[in-house]
């Protein structure tokens, strides 16, 4: 790739998901830039066509270009913002304010306000045009060409989409259009959680029973949520809601279903937080998402469940005390 050539889609991210979506895009032999924060990662992706920290399995493309200038991505007139969640508001405010595609790929809740991700990126990059992509996606399967399917959500509703399909799908990557930002992102992060308690069910060895029974009475938690929001149900059932929670409530590769595993194991919350080189963004979300579930009066058990097991809480104290509450009907009388 030509350095003085500005492709016209970026990755702002290369942790495993950013590496592998920029993979994805370079797959039919498009120019795609990324942006690192770490100047070995950026080396071994330019030199080495790797990135040995985040995603070792994937030997990289040619056409991808790794940078550490944020304004030289910022050129770029789509860019996939693939930062952690609690670290998009400080990246935006770094980047020039130019009007162009900004699609969230981050799933989490900013802590300290509560502010979904689109609201983040609206404040910090106004001009901007934000979408949201979120489905069953796990890297290194989206490195290596298997296929899947994902939830583009587009707060620029058609026009928005008709640039942005053609730009991101591809044949093993197939966008499906909503125009529910907001359910989007709210299945992204509260499945994270979610994915969390089936972790440490599997960690108590709790059985399959046992996690099927709570991926739905999650699943009905994220709905309660996503609606009080503003958020659609028919976008929660579908793969950035109900997708996403069943991939990840069932696979240690999943970041989150591995720290909860590790807490129904009786390894210490502080300890395992402080040795992740990768981010599981249920732990960051769990206490905001408590918040805002009291603020809007959403019943969910799982994921205070979930706080108080990061808090330090004994694992079969936390489950105890769910098995404990009272019986009541499946399905909530309306409000």
């Amino acid at each position: 790739m030509n350095a003085a050539v500005i492709p016209t889609i970026g990755v702002v991210g290369a942790g495993a998901w950013g590496t592998a979506l920029a993979q994805m895009l370079a797959s039919d032999g498009r120019e795609v830039l990324i942006w690192a924060l770490e100047p070995d990662v950026i080396a071994d992706i330019n030199d080495k066509r790797r990135n040995s920290l985040y995603l070792p399995s994937a030997q990289l493309a040619p056409t991808i270009r790794a940078t550490g200038d944020l304004a030289e991505a910022a050129q770029c007139e789509t860019l996939l913002l693939v930062t952690p969640a609690q670290h998009l508001a400080t990246i935006l405010g770094k980047m020039p304010r130019l009007p162009r595609d900004l699609v969230l790929c981050s799933k989490g809740i900013e802590n300290g306000t509560g502010r979904l991700m689109s609201d983040v990126a609206r404040d910090a990059a106004p001009g901007s045009a934000i979408a949201v992509l979120s489905g069953p996606t796990f890297a290194h399967e989206v490195a290596a060409g298997q296929p899947t399917a994902v939830t583009l959500a587009c707060g620029g509703g058609d026009a928005q989409w008709d640039r942005l399909a053609p730009a991101i799908a591809r044949p093993a990557f197939r966008p499906y259009y909503s125009n529910d930002v907001i359910g989007a992102e709210v299945g992204g992060a509260v499945k994270n959680v979610l994915a969390i308690a089936c972790g440490v069910v599997d960690g108590l060895g709790l059985g399959q029973n046992a996690r099927a029974a709570l991926i739905a009475r999650g699943y009905a938690e994220m709905l309660r949520f996503g609606e009080a929001l503003g958020g659609q149900a028919a976008t929660l059932a579908g793969l950035c809601g109900l997708g996403d929670l069943v991939l990840t409530c069932s696979s240690t590769s999943s970041r989150n279903f591995s720290l909860g595993k590790a807490l129904g194991e009786g390894q210490d919350p502080a300890s395992l937080m402080a040795d992740r080189r990768t981010v599981a963004e249920g732990a960051f979300t769990a206490p905001v998402l408590v918040e805002l579930a009291r603020k809007y009066a959403v019943s969910m058990p799982i994921v205070e469940a979930v706080h108080a097991l990061l808090g330090g809480a004994p694992a079969s104290d936390v489950v105890r005390d769910i098995l404990a509450r009272p019986l009541k009907p499946e399905q909530e009388e309306p409000a």
